[in-house]
């Protein structure tokens, strides 16, 4: 039999603590609605009681909505033990679960609250006994638990002692401080679940030394009940244990345990939860990251192409995404071809050659290189084996400030003869060219006219995205056009420009 675990989502709570970050009224339904009907996690927690009245307000559309639509016993609000003012907030709202915020350990107990144990057991009983006297249910964080267990396990024992007693749904055990081993998560739980087992225990773990997803795979193995996860492992400091990664970790690992959640809907609320919160999801990040479904060395292209032998069961598919194969200076021939595939072009072997030389080259300047370029990296490098260059600009210098006419100073080398020339234009590429007629004029030549220019870069491109510059030339009668290829349009047009001058 496999064991279902909950997952709650606490991005909307926890998660909000990440610095910089509020949700509005409407990206909090939005998000909710999303988890609850996309993702399908079991719970949510939306909010924390009293903190403004902005969070009332979307507690309140949360509650309307999810009461509409019969998810109102799977939205929770964090508690406060304080005289009945959390009760009073959430009943004013329409919730119904609370999620009691209490003392896990015996150093927050005695330094924070200054109160004794039964002291606090005695608030705490008041505060269930008036939630369920309004039809609000009860679940108990055990604040910094973690070290609890480490530090002042009695005090657990005898704080699970009086919850075991009380008409309490889930017990909640945060390791507050990001402080567990997966060896520690997996004893203190281990015990916790053999001396109490009939309490329902969550496991809300945090990620300051980077093990909440490892934590999270023992927490599981000692028979943890349920999990509290957030979307891109947004949350205070280094954060909570990120839903992607746990959920695959689970789904790959752990075939005893059962969760409803859908891998495939992972990455669209990724996605929004990133665009709604401005925190960016750094791009090497498990799962969701921009780049870990992007092969990038030639040769694990290759061996894709041959039984898939750089697959691992993290298949892109699974979490609505698909494979990608960069272009650069470590690329080989085999992302060359799967690119090509993608667009459904083919070359020769020959060009493919060609091609993978040229997206080298621009690689190891850095530039970066797009599937949506290798039409235009096509055309350049197929352009260019048409003739023998036997004119080269050997360099160049182009100058633009705002009151003065742009220049341009330029080097070329004919037949193995070297030329320099300046010029100022209306533009730097007009300057460019009128420095380059004072070239062939004293050479007794004459340059094509230039009768269209036109710039184009692939669509979804930025700012350093590489752009071709297509030029229509007319010589002695005869039309023709050459092309350039580079991240800057000017560059683009001298390049272009040299073409043309081998050409003729």
């Amino acid at each position: 039999m496999r064991k279902k675990i909950e997952i709650m989502d606490t991005t909307l709570r926890d998660g909000e603590q990440t610095s910089g970050v509020s949700f509005s009224i409407s990206e909090k339904l939005t998000i909710t609605q999303l988890l609850l009907e996309e993702l399908k996690v079991d719970r949510v927690e939306v909010a924390s009681a009293r903190v403004s009245q902005g969070e009332f307000q979307a507690v309140e559309a949360i509650t309307k909505w999810a009461t509409d639509n019969g998810y109102i016993d799977r939205i929770e609000i964090l508690s406060f033990v304080d005289n009945g003012v959390s009760i009073d907030w959430m009943q004013k709202t329409g919730v119904k679960v609370q999620n009691l915020l209490t003392k896990g350990s015996l150093n927050h107990l005695t330094h924070q609250l200054k109160k004794t144990p039964e002291q606090h057991f005695a608030d705490i009983s008041k505060v269930i006994d008036a939630a369920q006297s309004l039809g609000i249910s009860t679940n108990v964080y055990l604040e910094d638990w973690s070290n609890g267990m480490r530090n002042s396990p009695e005090y657990v024992w005898q704080y699970l002692d009086f919850l075991s007693s009380q008409p309490v749904k889930r017990v909640m055990l945060p390791d507050t401080l990001g402080v567990l081993t997966p060896s520690e998560a997996f004893g203190f739980i281990a015990a916790l679940k053999e001396k109490y087992p009939a309490i329902h225990f969550d496991f809300h773990a945090h990620n300051d030394y980077d093990l909440a997803t490892g934590n999270v795979l023992e927490a599981v193995k000692a028979g943890i009940d349920g999990l509290h996860l957030t979307v891109n492992g947004m949350g205070e400091r280094a954060g909570n244990a990120p839903m992607a990664s746990v959920i695959a970790v689970i789904n790959d690992f752990l075939p005893e345990a059962e969760i409803s959640v859908k891998e495939e809907a992972i990455y669209k609320v990724s996605k929004l939860v990133e665009n709604f919160s401005g925190v960016r999801i750094p791009a090497n990040k498990p799962i969701v990251g921009e780049y870990v479904f992007t092969q990038t060395a030639g040769i694990h292209a290759d061996g894709d192409n041959k039984k898939n032998l750089y697959f691992n069961d993290l298949l892109p598919e699974r979490f609505g995404r698909r494979r990608k194969y960069a272009l650069g200076k470590t690329s080989g021939k085999a992302n060359i071809e799967k690119n090509l595939q993608e667009l459904g072009l083919k070359l020769s072997d020959e060009d493919i050659k060609k091609v993978t030389q040229r997206v080298i080259e621009l690689g190891d300047k850095k530039e970066i290189v797009t599937k949506e370029d290798l039409p235009y990296i096509i055309s350049d490098v197929l352009d260019s084996s048409m003739y023998e260059e036997k004119v080269k600009i050997e360099s160049y210098v182009l100058t633009h400030a705002k009151g003065l006419r742009p220049s341009a100073t330029l080097s070329i080398c004919i037949d193995s003869k070297v030329y320099e020339e300046n010029a100022q234009g209306d533009g730097q590429f007009d300057a460019f060219m009128k420095a380059l007629n004072k070239v062939y004029h004293k050479k007794g030549l004459k340059l094509p006219n230039l009768t269209d220019y036109t710039v184009r870069i692939a669509p979804g491109s930025s700012t350093d995205a590489l752009c071709e510059t297509v030029i229509t030339w007319e010589h002695e009668g005869r039309t023709f056009k050459t092309r350039g290829l580079d991240s800057d349009q000017t560059v683009c047009a001298i390049k272009a420009t040299q073409k043309m001058l081998n050409i003729i």
